[in-house]
């Protein structure tokens, strides 16, 4: 339908990622972000949720049902963080290679765009850029047809350079 309309489309995810050297330390980092949370807290979080007009909370709370025994809701996809946490609060957990193979799932579904984030925020960046990032296929994240990423940084900045300024250059003629 779309491209009767000149148009294409594309489709994204939001998730968090909790990714460590091995699968056994990524699932103990994702228990300890909830590891002090009391029952009374994550009930009242979740009659506020309840309240919501949103489809996308509602889904949430049925995912999990408030419950800390229901959070690896898939492979690798873990609702803890929605337990008191409203809005995208699903997790990507485990080992480089768990992570990345996951999200090449997601894209082999048509995911071609991730708004991914964690906890701390730069520490998991860091995590996920120097771990994922290099087994992503570029051209799946860039569209450039490139071969695998290469992390030239902490957050691959190689993106932002693939084309050299004097290719460019000759390039553009």
């Amino acid at each position: 339908m779309a491209a009767q309309y000149g148009r294409t489309l594309s489709f994204g995810i939001r998730l968090h990622v909790i990714v460590r050297e091995t699968s056994e330390e990524a699932w103990r980092a994702a228990e300890s972000l909830i590891a002090k949370l009391d029952d009374d807290t994550i009930a009242t979080a979740q009659k506020a949720f309840a309240r919501f007009d949103s489809v996308g909370q509602q889904r949430m709370a049925r995912l999990h049902g408030g419950s800390r025994d229901k959070l690896e809701i898939s492979p690798n996809l873990w609702a803890g963080v929605g337990l008191v946490r409203g809005g995208a609060a699903t997790a990507l957990v485990g080992n480089p290679d768990e992570v990345a193979e996951t999200m090449k799932e997601y894209m082999e579904l048509g995911i071609d765009r991730f708004i991914l984030s964690g906890y701390a925020h730069l520490e998991e960046c860091y995590r996920f850029a120097e771990l994922v990032f290099p087994k992503l296929p570029l051209k799946a994240t860039t569209g450039n047809d490139l071969g695998p990423a290469k992390n030239a940084g902490p957050f691959g900045e190689i993106i932002a350079n693939v084309v050299a300024p004097s290719e460019r250059k000759a390039a553009a003629g």
